[in-house]
């Protein structure tokens, strides 16, 4: 069946779709042109339309610089001849010649400017200004030498200088366009009360007090002016003249308090209301005025009580100053200035901590630092005897301080506290050794209870992963930036829809399919609402979904007219107030961000007492060493302890605290043996009863087995140590230390390594009893090793006959076989050659036979070689026989007929090296 069209209707068909074709051309052309016209208008902007001319070659400076350098230097130039004229020619002249000439010269350098500035001159109206103001310096001078030279010449530069400021001062603001009157008059400014109170004969205590007066109207500049030369010129000299004047009241805190109080307290005022009014600068200058607080009302209390509570009254003070983060009248309080005034009280309390901490040390270190023998019954006085005994009740009063706060770092420093005020009370106060080790013994206890039950610590702790309850400030800051509403931008669309920032995109025929920009972004209704103040990264869900289509109000690329990328428009609009990821938005909320699990407060208390209480319990056993009793008494207790919390306590504290109860009964063990007046050899065979025990243990106590072991191997590696003086008694500590390794090896865990060890020390305590008997015969000493390697090489080739013999039997073979060879080369006798050579005969056949290559290799290497050392005389008897023209020839005749049947030689080997190859 014939379904062709007639020509006439294929004819009609065809032009269709031709037609069809080309619209479609047309609209993609008039796309393209739009779219090169977006991306490459900025590029054909740019370009410039006439001929590009060759960049001339840069110059060495711009014509600004330049300009700036020459008006220094002629500004610079004409003071230096005004001052010349000043000092040196004004004496040739009258006095109405000398006032017209300066007051000419200060007039015209002062009114220049102003016509300069009208022309635009700035810089050479500048330099003119700065001529001028030097002038009117050399004008005062002039005055003072000239008319005022009997006055006062500090009372009249302070009067001179407050003239100068203030005609500075509204001569820049007449010319507010020059930038340097203005700081110079704040300049001058800082002058006149310093410069007053050394006119008037004040003392230390009147200039500071100048000084500050002085800083503090610098500080009122500084907030109320806007020209910043002028806030930077004012604000170097508040710092300047204001910290001279609070060092000037921390001295005199020291040498006259009530002196320095009042002028501490007006300095602390003044900081205070300028971190006030700048946040930006609240906590470093809040800083400075919590310690001027300090420093005078602790300047106060040092003035009215001993010398010894000195340091205490500036600690109570730094208490109180920094307890302003928690009170009632400090809520009030801006965050920076609370911040800084608690780090000042902090900062007070820990240089009070860092001079009570000499107690700790001597108390913790000084057992030990012996200066007596052991068990001589004399104690070494403590190194801190005039130390003020007040050191402990500033540790008592921060530790309090301390664990009234409800956080894990503030009830950790409490802790550690508690545990430096029992370290360091028998120090200061002098108690007697009893007592010493008594209180020592006692806060070992305590802190090892502490750490295997911190639960009562964690009173009032908040947990981790909940958050705690919000600060005042916190609450006032959320209240402050949330917004009544947020409505989104708009972009400022041109007519007809043309946006502000590039042509309108063409108008496309007929509709088009639906893109991604046509759909909203996916995300179920009703998502839970994301914290907006939570941080989250960009991701997927935080972008607008992207297509070809553009809202009324985007420019080229999809860009809105302020740059960003608008919502879709099939978006719905958001709720006023509600946030990305609210419901109906038309957003997915953001994944919250992971976060690092925090430690649990009872892991890290018991962690911060567990560490004291080992400090502690090394202190008592040093300080124990005075006494033999003592002695005993304390490895007892600290043994007992130890063992307590390796039984109650968990993860890496039990296991340090089994290893430190090993070493403890090890401790008493050696100290056992001293007391019964053993020697070091029966010491060291008594210290075997320590890995004796460690190895019975392991064998129940699962979870520290390991460690355990491992401390009583290196006890008994002191053992060996002890007993090496004695080679009897070392080689039955290694025998007996190889019994404990094989019953130690029965358990399947430890029967890879502990029988090794056991092999080990076995064939070593073997060796030491030869040597002790005087055995020098090599074999005595290679053939234990060498049986037990052949057997367990055999056992494993029945096992694994895949093995290589080199693993099997090579070292076994090695052990006695090379050092036996030696002996031989050196050995007159023939017995011993003969022995080996049968030996190696037969290792060599049996590597033969067996196809076993280390057996034939090591066997024929030792045979030749032993042929070898036994036909060496003969041989030179016979060479010596010869003739000498004879073995060249033999040599000769030897090479031709290698050389004959090379090629048959050659074939022989490698038949040879493949066979020695097929071989295991």
């Amino acid at each position: 069946m014939d379904n062709s069209l007639p020509p006439a209707d294929e004819l009609v068909l065809v032009d269709r779709e031709l037609a069809q074709l080309e619209a479609r051309r047309t609209q993609l052309l008039a796309r393209r042109a739009w779219l090169v016209q977006v991306l490459y208008r900025p590029a054909r902007a740019a370009t410039p339309r006439w001929p590009v001319t060759p960049a001339a070659p840069a110059a060495d400076s711009t014509p600004r610089s330049a300009q700036n350098v020459l008006l220094t230097l002629g500004g610079t130039l004409l003071t230096i001849a005004a001052v010349a004229f000043t000092l040196v020619s004004w004496g040739s002249m009258g006095i109405g010649g000398r006032a017209a000439v300066l007051c000419a010269v200060t007039g015209a350098a002062l009114s220049a400017p102003v016509v300069l500035l009208r022309r635009g001159l700035v810089s050479t109206g500048e330099s003119v200004a700065v001529l001028g103001l030097v002038l009117t310096v050399l004008d005062a001078y002039a005055l003072h030498r000239v008319a005022l030279s009997d006055t006062d010449g500090l009372g009249y530069a302070a009067v001179a200088s407050a003239v100068l400021a203030g005609a500075w001062a509204a001569y820049g603001s007449a010319l507010p366009r020059l930038r340097v009157p203005l700081p110079a008059g704040v300049v001058a400014a800082q002058l006149p009360l310093p410069l007053g109170v050394l006119a008037a004969g004040g003392g230390a205590t009147a200039f500071a007090w100048a000084a500050l007066v002085t800083a503090a109207a610098d500080g009122a500049v500084v907030l109320w002016t806007r020209p910043l030369p002028v806030r930077i010129t004012a604000g170097a000299g508040a710092a300047l003249l204001g910290g001279w004047a609070l060092l000037t009241g921390g001295w005199l805190s020291f040498s006259s308090p009530w002196s320095g109080a009042p002028l501490l307290l007006a300095g602390a005022a003044v900081c205070l209301y300028a971190a006030w009014r700048k946040p930006g600068w609240a906590v470093a200058v809040s800083v400075v005025a919590g310690l001027a607080v300090v420093a005078a009302l602790g300047g106060l209390l040092r003035s009215a009580v001993p010398g010894d509570w000195a340091v205490p009254g500036y600690v109570l003070c730094g208490l109180v100053l920094a307890s302003v983060w928690r009170a009632g009248v400090g809520a009030r309080l801006p965050r920076g200035v609370r911040t800084g005034l608690t780090g000042a009280g902090a900062a007070t309390v820990a240089l009070g901590l860092l001079w009570a901490l000499p107690p700790v040390a001597g108390g913790a270190l000084g057992p030990l630092a012996r200066t007596t023998e052991v068990w001589s019954g004399e104690h070494t006085g403590p190194g801190l005897v005039a130390y003020p005994a007040t050191a402990a009740l500033v540790l008592a009063v921060v530790a309090a301080a301390l664990a009234s706060v409800p956080r894990l770092w503030a009830r950790c420093g409490a802790l550690a506290l508690v545990w430096a005020l029992l370290t360091a009370l028998p120090v200061a106060p002098g108690l007697p050794y009893a007592a010493t080790l008594a209180l020592q013994l006692l806060t070992t206890a305590a802190a090892l209870w502490i750490a295997v039950r911190p639960a009562p610590l964690t009173r009032g702790l908040p947990r981790p992963g909940t958050t705690p309850a919000a600060s005042p400030d916190a609450r006032t800051t959320a209240a402050r930036t949330t917004g009544p509403t947020n409505r989104p931008a708009t972009a400022a669309t041109g007519p007809s829809g043309v946006s502000a920032t590039g042509p309108a995109e063409p108008p496309t025929s007929g509709p088009s399919a639906p893109g991604p920009a046509d759909r909203p972004a996916s995300g179920p209704v009703g998502t839970p609402v994301a914290d907006p103040s939570a941080p989250s990264a960009p991701g997927p869900a935080d972008r607008p979904a992207s297509g070809p289509a553009t809202s009324p109000a985007s420019g080229p690329a999809g860009q809105s007219a302020g740059g960003s990328v608008p919502p879709p428009p099939s978006a719905p609009p958001r709720a006023p107030g509600a946030g990305f990821g609210a419901p109906g938005t038309g957003w997915m909320s953001p994944r919250p961000r992971p976060q690092a699990s925090a430690a649990e407060p009872g892991t890290v208390l018991g962690w911060v007492a567990y560490a004291g209480g080992l400090v502690s319990a090394a202190g008592a056993v040093a300080l124990a060493l005075d006494v033999r009793g003592a002695t005993f008494l304390a490895l007892g207790a600290v043994l007992g302890l130890l063992t307590g919390v390796a039984v109650l306590g968990t993860g890496a504290r039990r296991a340090v605290s089994a290893c430190g109860a090993v070493l403890a009964a090890a401790g008493l063990v050696f100290a056992g043996a001293a007391a019964a007046g053993l020697e070091a050899h029966w010491t060291g065979l008594a210290l075997l009863l320590v890995p004796a025990a460690t190895a019975a243990v392991g064998a129940t106590a699962r979870p520290v087995a390991l460690p355990v072991e491992i401390t009583g191997a290196a006890v008994g590696l002191s053992a060996l140590g002890l007993a090496a003086s004695r080679p009897a008694f070392l080689a039955l500590v290694l025998a007996l230390g190889g019994v404990i390794a094989a019953a130690t090896a029965v358990r399947p865990e430890r029967r890879l390594f502990a029988s090794w060890a056991a092999a080990g020390l076995f064939l070593l305590a073997a060796w030491v009893r030869l040597g002790a008997w005087g055995v020098t015969t090599p074999e005595a000493y290679t053939l234990p090793v060498t049986v037990p390697a052949l057997v367990v090489g055999f056992l494993r080739r029945r096992r694994d006959p895949e093995a290589s013999s080199w693993t099997a039997y090579g070292p076994g073979l090695a052990v006695t076989l090379l050092p036996s060879l030696g002996a031989a080369w050196t050995d007159p006798e023939w017995v011993r050659p003969l022995v080996l050579g049968v030996a190696a005969l037969v290792v060599t056949l049996l590597g033969a036979r067996f196809r076993l290559q280390a057996l034939l290799l090591l066997g024929g290497t030792v045979l030749a070689l032993d042929g070898l050392h036994e036909l060496a005389p003969y041989v030179v008897q016979v060479v010596g026989a010869l003739p000498r023209w004879l073995p060249p020839a033999l040599a000769g005749l030897l090479l031709l007929a290698v050389g004959a049947t090379y090629e048959q030689r050659l074939r022989d080997a490698r038949r040879l090296r493949e066979r020695l190859a097929r071989m295991r």
